[in-house]
């Protein structure tokens, strides 16, 4: 009898599990057709494709940071070469127009990206940690640099381009209009998040965890993690192609910049920054690095090194991501507890927010000094417009940073402790925090 109702203990979670996932499931579908009637400007639907694309291409890195623990310098070589055969297949298929339409084209980029993991990653996952990090960073500059010398295949600096238009229609569809290409994005988003959180379930899935967290135990118990973590680089690969497909096909354009290191640094700053602990932690950090890098683009000239600096901020401060974060938060949700923490963060904002005024304004003018010291010392950052040679412009911004932060430095000392108080209630209550 006992054993009776442990085991329907157990299965009624996996089954709450499943109902969640799939009513979470449905509620993203509803929320992605109606977006573009929310926000139909040309600028937007192309905004929420990147930010599509961008999301299939961090999942699939997470495959092999978050879920197997192996750190890939190159994992734009999978993305880009998807991208580049895609475009082939595009112009092959309107050349010699064959019966197929553009929504299996992605599917192209996805088996080339496999193809050329299958035939990489046998070597390259033999060893982990930092020799398979090197190999991957060793990988990805032979690719970039022989992007610019087959040139029949790469295009060279201009790379190669195609007209989507041209292939067989689908409902009457010719996927020129912008709207056209967020659908078919957001289709294949889906399909490729339901597919990889199916992965994570299976018991590969299960193996990659094991062989992150200990790959001794995991030969001890009969499996070679050698195997366990070439099968998911393969499917890393191929997720990675479906994502270079979609932007070749998003921009009817492929060149070296999909190859590029650049674009290996963005998908570990989104995995990294989102979380690579949890499973939506890719999503968020894809959703945050495409918008704020669009953003930042707009409002000052070095928005690179502003995301260096946050980059390195989560590193340092929040290892867990916004993602972990955010988590850190559930226990006192359900214990009830987390209104005693919200005053405190109150609190802690308006020092907190003029300190990092006065730092941005302190990296405006040295950079300005440093790269532009001869032009005129009126600049513009973040829509504000300043002297930076103004000596007030710099006694705001020490005053500013250094007050800033002596003020800071005691309302954070006020979050602990009432962080701690509401942690303690929480386990109290049973509530684990």
């Amino acid at each position: 009898m006992s054993e009776t109702i442990s085991s329907t203990a157990a299965l009624y979670p996996a089954a709450a599990d499943k109902l969640k996932f799939r009513g979470l499931l449905f509620a993203v579908a509803i929320a992605l057709l109606i977006l573009p009637k929310l926000f139909s400007s040309g600028g937007s639907l192309t905004t929420f494709s990147l930010v599509g694309i961008s999301i299939i291409f961090s999942m699939s890195y997470n495959m092999l940071l978050g879920q197997t623990g192996m750190l890939s310098f190159g994992h734009a070589v999978y993305y880009g070469i998807g991208g580049f055969l895609a475009i082939h297949a595009i112009n092959i298929i309107g050349t010699n127009k064959l019966p197929i339409p553009l929504p299996v084209v992605p599917l192209i980029g996805g088996l080339t990206g496999l193809l050329f993991a299958v035939v990489l990653g046998w070597v390259s996952t033999r060893r982990s940690g930092t020799a398979f990090a090197m190999i991957s960073l060793g990988v990805a500059e032979l690719v970039a640099s022989s992007a610019l010398v087959l040139r029949t295949f790469f295009g060279g600096d201009s790379g190669i381009s195609a007209n989507r238009t041209r292939l067989f229609r689908v409902f009457d569809w010719s996927f020129g209009p912008q709207i056209q290409i967020y659908y078919l994005v957001a289709a294949w988003m889906l399909i490729a998040v339901i597919a990889m959180y199916a992965l994570t379930r299976t018991p590969l899935g299960r193996m990659c965890n094991a062989v992150r967290d200990n790959p001794e135990r995991v030969q001890f118990v009969g499996y070679d993690p050698h195997v366990v973590r070439y099968l998911a680089f393969c499917f890393s690969g191929f997720f990675a192609g479906i994502a270079g497909a979609l932007a070749a096909t998003c921009f009817e354009i492929a060149n070296s910049a999909y190859l590029g290191a650049v674009q290996s640094g963005t998908v570990l700053f989104a995995t990294y920054i989102g979380g690579v602990g949890f499973f939506i932690g890719p999503i968020v950090g894809a959703v945050f690095v495409t918008l704020l890098s669009l953003g930042l683009s707009d409002l000052t000239a070095v928005w690179q090194l502003y995301f260096g600096l946050i980059f390195i901020a989560v590193v340092v401060f929040a290892p867990g991501g916004i993602t972990g974060l955010l988590m850190m938060h559930r226990p006192l949700l359900k214990a009830g507890t987390l209104g005693r923490v919200l005053p405190s963060y109150f609190i802690a904002f308006v020092p907190t927010a003029a300190m990092l005024t006065g730092f941005i304004v302190a990296i405006e003018v040295t950079v300005h000094y440093a790269v532009n010291a001869g032009d005129d010392s009126h600049i513009k950052a973040f829509g504000v417009s300043f002297d930076a040679a103004s000596r007030y412009i710099w006694a705001m911004s020490a005053v500013l940073l250094i007050g800033g932060f002596l003020v800071a430095r005691r309302t954070w000392t006020r979050v602990r402790q009432a962080w701690d108080d509401a942690s303690g209630a929480a386990r109290e209550q049973g509530i684990p925090a």
